[in-house]
């Protein structure tokens, strides 16, 4: 949760509020921030208030200090400690009485020996604290090179000025001893400057340095998690997990912190059922144990001779068949025992709420566009006769020389020319009244034409390609002639 002085919205990532990439003044987006709930509140009968506060440095390092000056603190206060040599630069994080009650929390004993706050923080102060935290990442490279050129098998994580920018200390992480006499020397004549070296587990590494885990949310160790509990691989085995050493170590490289969050559950609920290494003794064979549901209390075994086949039982059924083993007797099989699991449908709960398309949109098969080499593929498709191809329509039925085929609301027609032709309709066969006179575009001596033949020939290699029988206005043709 942070503050809204760290909004975030600049180009670079960094904060636009206080500049101090989340480290800001009221100490709401830092690790384990505690909420003053006591601030509106005033002391019974004029009690002094405690003299202690909690300061904050670098990466969320917090100590506890003696107010001896009576100075009036609030939280988000730069203030100059007591250190060892010079003073240090801080932030008040907690002032009041839920300091004892977080001494307390860290067995510090409220009223012991504790270092003193000197002042408030000056801008001198503040300008000298600033340059010594812009030097630490250029210092940082340069100590890494050093120590791969003595071949040191260390990793340098972190380095952390003092407020007066006296000292250094370098956090470093290793997995055996480490004999960095010699770094020192070369640090403390490359920087000028008093060296600390201090030595720092993996998980207080990823604690420091923070990042994210394979659950997509931040590092419990750098948000909320104290203590570091050990983890064995044990945990992984009551869960049913998979001994994968890359799929249980988290960013520190040890074995998650979370595997121990649900393992107590796992232990209450594994006290019910019998062992793993159970071992049946039936008429039919021996069977041993194969898989187990915790929490569901099922259990699969399978005979010796027939691995392959498992057979589900209850936790009961198994302790029923154990006790009957126990008399030294055989159980008759697993089959009368055996319990049937129907297999469970998960539940479709999809809504299309956003708009989206649905989701067996690629399920129908796509439609093929056979296109036919040569000629109008739209053409062809719309003259196709509404009977079917030539060969699946039936052979008896007779032919109508003197029906007229609607060409023209099938989006298909004869030519210009022939327009007025067709709009007349086919002459009767045994008719000799001459056609009405007054048509536009159309001829009288249309049947003494010497080309109308050869239309004729065009009309039926046209039909022929259409994959159609011939126009009946070629049937009127022939009669005219």
């Amino acid at each position: 949760m942070a503050c809204t002085n760290c909004s975030t919205g600049s180009k670079d990532g960094t904060p636009r509020g206080c500049k101090n990439n989340g480290t800001c003044g009221t100490d709401s987006c830092n690790k384990l921030t505690v909420f003053d709930w006591l601030s509106n509140m005033s002391l019974p009968g004029g009690q002094a208030p405690f003299d202690a506060v909690e300061v904050r440095f670098k990466n969320g390092r917090k100590e506890f200090y003696r107010n001896t000056e009576k100075i009036t603190l609030s939280i988000g206060d730069i203030v100059a400690t007591e250190a060892s040599p010079g003073h240090d630069i801080g932030i008040v994080t907690l002032t009041g009485e839920l300091v004892k009650v977080q001494m307390k929390k860290k067995n510090e004993k409220p009223y012991g020996d504790l270092p003193k706050i000197y002042r408030k923080a000056s801008q001198k102060d503040i300008d000298i604290w600033s340059a010594a935290r812009d030097r630490e990442e250029p210092m940082k490279v340069i100590a890494r090179e050093l120590a791969i050129k003595l071949k040191l098998e260390m990793k340098i994580s972190d380095i952390e000025f003092q407020g007066d920018s006296s000292k250094a200390t370098f956090y470093y992480t290793a997995n055996d001893r480490v004999d960095f006499r010699q770094l020192i020397k070369d640090f403390a004549r490359v920087f000028s400057i008093r060296i600390e070296m201090k030595q720092v587990g993996f998980r207080q590494e990823a604690s420091r340095l923070g990042g994210i885990g394979s659950c997509g949310r931040e590092l419990c160790c750098s948000t909320w998690l104290t203590d570091f509990r050990s983890v064995n691989t044990s945990a992984a085995r009551y869960q049913q997990l998979s001994l994968n050493p890359q799929k249980l170590a988290g960013q520190c490289g040890k074995l998650k912190c979370c595997l121990n969050y649900e393992l107590d559950t796992y232990l209450d609920a594994l006290k019910g059922l019998p062992d793993m290494d159970t071992k049946l003794y039936t008429e039919k064979g021996d069977a041993f144990c194969q898989k187990v549901d915790i929490f569901k209390g099922l259990m699969w075994f399978a005979y010796t001779d027939n691995m392959a086949h498992w057979h589900v039982l209850t936790a009961e059924s198994v302790k029923e068949i154990m006790a009957i083993n126990k008399l030294k007797e055989r159980a008759t099989s697993l089959e009368d025992y055996a319990e049937e699991v129907a297999a469970i449908e998960p539940e479709k709960t999809f809504q299309n709420a956003m708009g989206q398309d649905s989701l067996t949109r690629f399920d129908a098969p796509k439609r093929k566009n056979r296109k036919k080499p040569g000629g109008n593929n739209d053409r062809n498709k719309a003259t196709l006769s509404p009977e079917g191809p030539r060969d699946k329509r039936p052979q008896d039925k007779p032919r109508n020389n003197n029906s007229i085929k609607p060409n023209r609301e099938q989006g298909q027609g004869p030519k210009p020319q022939n327009a007025a032709r067709n709009q007349q309709g086919p002459k009767p066969e045994n008719t000799a009244q001459p056609k009405p006179e007054g048509t536009a575009g159309q001829n009288p001596n249309a049947g003494q034409n010497p080309n109308a033949n050869r239309n004729k020939d065009k009309n039926r290699n046209r039909n022929k390609n259409r994959n159609r029988p011939p126009r009946d206005n070629n049937n009127a043709g022939n009669a005219d002639n």
